[in-house]
């Protein structure tokens, strides 16, 4: 049994998937600091010097200025800021996947358009010929 879950962990698909997971992660982190550290701060400059990562509902008895202060007072908040922040963060993400996406069916669809298969070697001089020859225009041998 160890043996068998060797051979699919070092199967090649495995690792690839492995190694796409952690770069992924490190794209995520990179992603979300993007947002929260730059997009979000000049977005909240922009509509009038809002933090959205502090914008929330409280869910009960008081007045609270941060979320901090409310869940130090046990009071539930609806989080609505950082909703949009993660709405904005997965926009990125999807965009930057899309396009990674796109440019590997642009390779992709190069490589089809290749025709397939318009030559071919003479079996008596081993000479590139037309694969729909006949007869080869160097040794004139009868192909079939």
């Amino acid at each position: 049994m160890l043996k068998e879950f060797k051979e699919f962990a070092m199967k090649g698909n495995i690792v690839d998937l492995a190694v796409g997971v952690i770069i992924g992660g490190a794209f995520g982190k990179i992603v979300t600091s993007l947002v929260n550290d730059i997009v979000m701060p000049l977005v909240g400059l922009l509509v009038g010097k809002v933090d959205f990562s502090n914008l929330f509902i409280a869910l009960g008895n008081g007045e609270f200025k941060t979320i901090q202060e409310a869940k130090n007072a046990g009071v539930a908040t609806i989080n609505y800021g950082l909703f949009i922040n993660n709405i904005i963060d997965f926009l990125i993400v999807a965009f930057s996947i899309f396009m990674v996406i796109k440019q590997i069916n642009r390779f992709t669809k190069k490589k089809e358009e290749k025709p397939a298969g318009t030559k071919k070697i003479c079996a008596y001089c081993y000479s590139e010929i037309h694969i729909n020859a006949i007869r080869c225009p160097n040794c004139t041998s009868e192909l079939n």
